[in-house]
This record gives structure tokens, C-alpha cells and sequence, in this order.
């Protein structure tokens, strides 16, 4: 059957699905169901099972609760309170002060998880509810969280980057370096977005507290040591080999646990209230999680990837229009798709195109993760607007609309990476 025919069947039975109130996990494995069933010889049962226990069981995926849990302690103790006047004096001085705070949260703590979802968590469990309380425009809160927890991709250690460095053949470690200077670009694209808008709308800034001096800045930021603390020990693990992402999470969550109680905030309700407030979040996005799965899974088999990926390596386009047609295929792909199940199905016949072209793998391999950054805040299937609505209980649309500005600054970041590859090659050329 034509595969546009296939891809629209399939498109109206998700919206369907969604349009009916069926939970986003349910649905994905509705949708993966119905393209094995009608365009695969596959039996959908048994494949359905071993693709969700293979997602449940996955041993990498264990770092993801743990970060959450952390953050759950975090969010229940008096550390976030900390964080907060650590960083509100320095923050404060700019236009639209503590939604700065998502930012600075959100790229800190990318360095920690490599994960979108574990970093829109964590950051959200703590940004959201201070913020909200001080006043400060919802839409801006949760907009500023979406856009900036992808960094979670972009900046080391990275789980994509892993899987595309896999993919590619390429040095992985280059390609941890080549995040950083992108990174740090993204996320002063996202802050210099809050200053334009702070100064276009003063009247909807909560006004600063207090004014403070160097001194008293300085003084003040004795708060942020718990927090540098647990995220240097849990960065420093990782880097220095003592530990794997996964076991740096649980060093995560200790720190946390050890901090806690040291600042006299850890008792049985704040532990037990955290332990419970992860598992439900987790089990949230574990749901979703096993229905991607099974629906890349049906992907693979119905053959709708490798076909668009055929049809864009057989158009013989120049290396910058390859590149916004590559960019358009991923992002729709990413509307259905999880950003390493792009990768990994299309990968083997994307890459000796682009090398044809003449473009650095490096540098390529950082515009995907940022276009695969893009799909996480796609509706219908951006895994981060699941994990905000999870949190907020706001509409999927009303999230998609406040997170559009972030898209679009992604946008201009590809732009400026075009134009200035430097930004990407430069660290990795001097390794």
C-alpha cells in the first residue's frame, strides 16, 4: 500500500485515539497495534510483549526514576529553597528575573542526566511551584522549562550522542565536546528571549524582593554549596569513570538523601512523599515510554522511515537545502517518534548521503541531536509535553503554544551553526 496512505491512516487512528481521553502510552501502543495488524505479516501480541518488557527492563533506563527522585527530594526539602536565593540575587538584576532560573537549572543540570525528560522533571519539581507561588506568568514558567530542559541532549554526557556516535562511527568523546559551546549558545538564546519579552512587559515581572550588594550577593550564595556539591559529585563520577550514568543517578539520590538531613529537612513524610511522588511520574512516563517503543517497533516494520529516508537521499540536493529537507523529515518523524528511534532507523541509510555531501559527521551529528531537541517539543508525540502536562494538568495544546518561541530560537541556533560551523569544530579540532 502507498506508504502516504499508510502514514495518514495511521495519523487520523492517533488523534482519534487522543481525541477520545485514551492515556499518550495507551495510545502509542494503539496506534503501533493497528500498523502491525493491517501493513505487517508480524503477529502483534508477541511482539507487542517483548518490545514493552525490553523498554521496562532496560537497565539504562533506571538512571531516569532515579533523577526524578532526586529531584522529588529536592522539590521536599529545604535544597531547592536554597537554590532559589543562591541564584534569585544574581538572576534578579536581569530582565524577567527568576525565569532565569529554569535556564541556568535546566543547562546545569543537562550536565548531569543527558536526558530531555529527567531534566524537565527535576528542574520542574522545584522551578515550577516556587515560581508560580511569586507570581510569574504560567505560560512563561512552563514555556522557559520546556524549551530549556532539551539542553538535557545537547550538552555531555548525552544518551543520543552515544547512540549517534555508534551510528556514525565517530569519536564520541568529540562529539560530548562539540555540544558544549552549542549548548551554552542555546541556552543564552533562551535567556536573551526572556530579556526581550521581560523588557516589552514589565507590568507581568513580579517586582525583585530586595536590593543587594556584591557583598550581600556573595553572601547569599552559600545556599547554592549543597547544590553545586550534589551536582559536582554526581558530574565528577561520571567523568572520572567511577561511576556510569545510571550509578551516578543513585549517587544522585544519596547526596540528596545525606544533604537533606543534614539541613534538618529529611524526615518520613518529606522521604516517603518523594519516593511516591517519583514512582508516579515515572510510571507516567514509563507508560509512554513502552509505547514508543512499540510503535518504532511497528515503524521498522511497516518500513515508513527507511522509505522517507530513501525519497530524501534520491532527490541529489545541494548540502544546504539537504540539510533543511533533513531537518524537515526529522522533525515530522519526531511528531511520532522517539529522538534515538529516529536515529537508529534511518541512520544506515541517512549518513553515506550526508557524507556524500561533504559534511562533517561532528557537525552533523550536533544538528540532529538539536532537531531531534525541536521534536521534544512537537505535538503530538514531544516526549517533554507529556512530562510537563504530567505535571502542570494543563492541555497538550495550551503547553505546545508556550513552548513555540523555544522552537523557533532552535531554529535560529541551526541558522547560526550554518553559518558559523566553528561553533562546533572548534573544541573537537584541538582534542
Amino acid at each position: 500500500m502507498n506508504e502516504l496512505l499508510v502514514t495518514s491512516l495511521l495519523i487520523v487512528a492517533l488523534f482519534a485515539l487522543l481525541g477520545s481521553g485514551v492515556w499518550i502510552g495507551l495510545t502509542l501502543a494503539g496506534v503501533a497495534w493497528i500498523g502491525m495488524e493491517m501493513f505487517s505479516s508480524r503477529p502483534a501480541g508477541d511482539a507487542m510483549a517483548i518490545t514493552i518488557w525490553g523498554s521496562a527492563s532496560s537497565w539504562t533506563l533506571t538512571a531516569l526514576p532515579l533523577f526524578v527522585w532526586m529531584g522529588e527530594i529536592l522539590f521536599r526539602t529545604k535544597l531547592s529553597e536554597s537554590m532559589f536565593r543562591g541564584l534569585a540575587p544574581w538572576v534578579n538584576a536581569l530582565p524577567g528575573r527568576l525565569l532565569h532560573t529554569n535556564i541556568l537549572g535546566s543547562t546545569i543540570f543537562a550536565a548531569v542526566s543527558g536526558s530531555s525528560a529527567a531534566t524537565c522533571a527535576t528542574i520542574g519539581k522545584m522551578t515550577i511551584p516556587e515560581l508560580t507561588r511569586r507570581g510569574y506568568p504560567p505560560e512563561k514558567i512552563v514555556g522557559s522549562l520546556g524549551g530549556a530542559s532539551t539542553l538535557g541532549l545537547l550538552i555531555p554526557p548525552s544518551i543520543i550522542m552515544i547512540v549517534y556516535g555508534v551510528a556514525a562511527e565517530v569519536s564520541i568523546a568529540k562529539l560530548f565536546v562539540a555540544g558544549v559551546l552549542p549548548g551554552l549558545m542555546l541556552a543564552g538564546l533562551f535567556s536573551g528571549h526572556l530579556m526581550i519579552w521581560a523588557l516589552l512587559n514589565p507590568k507581568q515581572v513580579p517586582k525583585s524582593d530586595v536590593n543587594m550588594t556584591l557583598a550581600q550577593k556573595l553572601s547569599e550564595s552559600r545556599h547554592l554549596i549543597p547544590v553545586i556539591l550534589l551536582i559536582g559529585g554526581v558530574i565528577g563520577t561520571i567523568y572520572t569513570g567511577i561511576a556510569t550514568a545510571t550509578e551516578a543517578a543513585a549517587v544522585g539520590v544519596v547526596g540528596a538523601l545525606i544533604l537533606s538531613a543534614a539541613q534538618g529537612s529529611l524526615n518520613w513524610a518529606t522521604f516517603r512523599d518523594s519516593l511516591l511522588g517519583a514512582t508516579r511520574l515515572y510510571c507516567m512516563i514509563a507508560l509512554i515510554l513502552a509505547g514508543a517503543a512499540f510503535l518504532t517497533l511497528a515503524m521498522g516494520y511497516i518500513g515508513l522511515p527507511r522509505h522517507l529516508a530513501e525519497f530524501v537521499s534520491g532527490l541529489g540536493l545541494s548540502p544546504g537545502v539537504l540539510l533543511l529537507a533533513l531537518a524537515l523529515f526529522y522533525i515530522v518523524l519526531g511528531c511520532f517518534l522517539d529522538g534515538i528511534s529516529m536515529i537508529v532507523l534511518t541512520m544506515g541509510v541517512i549518513l553515506p548521503t550526508v557524507t556524500a555531501a561533504g559534511i562533517d559527521l561532528i557537525w552533523f551529528g550536533i544538528f540532529i541531536v538539536i532537531v531531534v531537541e525541536m521534536a521534544q517539543i512537537t505535538p503530538p508525540v514531544g516526549f517533554n509535553l507529556f512530562v510537563l502536562q504530567g505535571m502542570t494538568k494543563r492541555e497538550i495544546t495550551w503547553i505546545a503554544k508556550v513552548c513555540m518561541p523555544y522552537f523557533f530560537l532552535m531554529v535560529l541556533a541551526l541558522l547560526l551553526l550554518w553559518w558559523f560551523p566553528q561553533i562546533v569544530t572548534s573544541l573537537p579540532s584541538r582534542m
